[in-house]
This record gives structure tokens, sequence and C-alpha cells, in this order.
């Protein structure tokens, strides 16, 4: 069985991100997880402890000092050493993330692998990666591999379910250093406000959006009651964020955060094909529109035609019973 690299992020603080565990478990369906941590010079016991939990069998760190003040090139450092390492690696996961997105271009073109973007699956095929993705807002379902050269995918978080077994990992540590000429520096940084009661919307298993039907910022809060009665996270339409609603971080779409979670909750939202490129892969589309001809219908799997004023607080009352 060969190794499936995984990139694993750490936040500023030291912690693991939320996307190691679906990492790790596409990995696990491939070879042999590795996961790959770009990090400064420590003890990083902790953290190989919890990656095995997530079914990490290799964790390979990656040491440098500009690890956590260079953008993006100690990843891709750390990954270039890693497949030198493991030779027998014939696939690297990555996050979908904006970051991850551009580490695995410049790694495709460092070791002269094959890239494939927001794949919402992997599987192997006659001993063959092969990384399954939704094109075309949702029209077309892609089965793509790559012929010479190591498969690197970029992964839409939320998009695998389960979990690994957890695993009492190898540990290897390396020292890389990386040209501080080829990357920008991080100079400072500042954690984005966040609701602590939802979840992230990137990795999030239900969600709850609104549109620009909801009408004003003041009404956008309907989205919020509806989501904690869940306990999803919020997301929004660009047409909801273009007029003001809520910031640009809320949005789901091509042009904002593309999710794949178990569920989502369209609330007031027409269904234009920029936004169902960002959410169509959810397993469950709920759709709550006053009209019957909007384009969501077409992808939802359950719709309500009406006023979502009236529906919602009933929603949240029904289940605010069945809570109780």
């Amino acid at each position: 069985m060969s190794n499936a690299l995984t990139l694993i992020e750490v936040s500023p603080s030291g912690e693991i991100r939320g996307s190691a565990k679906m990492l790790l478990t596409a990995a696990a369906r491939l070879g042999s997880p590795v996961a790959v941590v770009a990090v400064t010079p420590g003890d990083h016991a902790a953290l190989a402890t919890e990656l095995g939990a997530l079914g990490a069998q290799h964790v390979f760190f990656a040491e440098s000092p500009t690890a956590d003040s260079l953008l993006t090139t100690p990843a891709v450092d750390a990954l270039v050493a890693a497949c030198a390492h493991f030779e027998s690696a014939e696939s690297v996961l990555v996050t979908n993330s904006v970051e991850g997105r551009e580490v695995a271009g410049k790694l495709a073109v460092r070791i002269g692998g094959g890239l494939i973007l927001d794949a919402i699956d992997v599987t192997v095929a006659d001993n063959t990666v092969v990384a399954h993705t939704s094109v075309f807002g949702g029209g077309f379902a892609v089965e793509s591999s790559v012929q010479g050269g190591p498969t690197i995918v970029t992964l839409r978080q939320g998009s695998i379910e389960g979990q690994a077994p957890a695993q009492t990992p190898t540990v290897t540590t390396v020292s890389v250093t990386s040209d501080d000429a080829l990357s920008a520096s991080i100079t400072s940084q500042t954690d984005a406000p966040t609701n602590a009661d939802r979840p992230d919307l990137r990795g999030a298993t239900t969600v709850v959006s609104g549109g620009r039907g909801l009408g004003s910022p003041e009404n956008f809060v309907l989205v919020e009651q509806l989501a904690d009665a869940l306990g999803a996270a919020v997301g929004a339409s660009r047409a909801a964020v273009d007029a003001g609603y809520v910031p640009h971080s809320f949005q789901v779409g091509q042009t904002g955060t593309i999710v794949s979670p178990q569920l989502y909750v369209a609330l007031g939202i027409s269904g234009a094909i920029q936004h169902l490129a960002g959410m169509q892969t959810a397993k469950v589309i709920v759709a709550i529109n006053k009209d019957a001809e909007a384009p969501i219908f077409e992808v939802a799997d359950f719709g309500i035609v009406g006023d979502i004023f009236t529906v919602v607080p009933q929603a949240i009352e029904a289940l605010e019973r069945l809570r109780n």
C-alpha cells in the first residue's frame, strides 16, 4: 500500500485545523495516511498524538524557523521534503482553500505532478488515484486521474464523511529552509471575529443561508435564529452580501465559500448558477422561497413555496418543541 500525503494546516496558536480529519479520512482510502506539517522547531509530541487519533499512520514534521512568518512557501517546502522521503507516495491531498490551492499549484510545478482542484471524493481504480469533481454548477460529475507523476488533489471541505481508524503514528522530523525571496512575509495576524457558538462555515455539517429575499440586514436575524435552532453555520448568497446584509465571509458560491454539508437550507435564495456551484454537492438541500419558479427548486430535495417570514418561525417553533 502506497503512502498518501496530506498537508495539515495549523493555526497561529498551534491548533490543528478542522480539515485534518477529512484529509486523513480521504488518505486512508488511497493508502497509508501521512500527515505533513510545517512547524517551527520545538516539541510536537502533542500534535503527533492528536494526528494519530485522527488516523495518521506517519507524521512528518518539517521544521523551519520561518514556518509561521512566510506565506505558503514553508508548506510547499514541507511537502517537497515529504515527497522525497516517501518515494512511493502517489498522492498528495490538500484542503481546497485559497492558501491550499496556491500550495498545491506550486507543489505540482516543483515535483512535476498533476493537479486536480476542488474534488469532492477520491478513490482508487486499477491502482490509479481517481478524483471525483462536480463541475458547471453541479451539472456534470467528472472522474479524473493523472498519468505520469504524483496526483495532487485539493479537497472541498466537508465533502468526505467518517474518520480513519486511530493510529500510533511513526514520527519523522526534518529541517527545511525556505527562501524568503520566493514568498510574501507575514508581518502581523488578526483573528477574524467569529461566533464561538456556531460551527465554521467551511466545514459545517449543516448550513442555513439567506438571500436577497430577507429584504434587510435586520431581517437576516431570521437566518441566524434557524441556524441556532439546528446547530448550523450561517451562510448567504452573493445578492445578500452585495446588499450589505452580512459580510463577504458569509458568502456561499463560486466567488465565496464552497460548502458540502449534510444539510443545506436556503431561505429566500433564487438559486443563481454562481450560488449553486458553491452548495450543490450538499447531501440534502431544503429550499424555502415564495417564487415557485425559483431555480433553487430544481436542485432542492425538499422545497416549500411560501413566505419565509411565515414558514421559518413555524419551523423554529417546531424544532424547539422537539428539543423539549
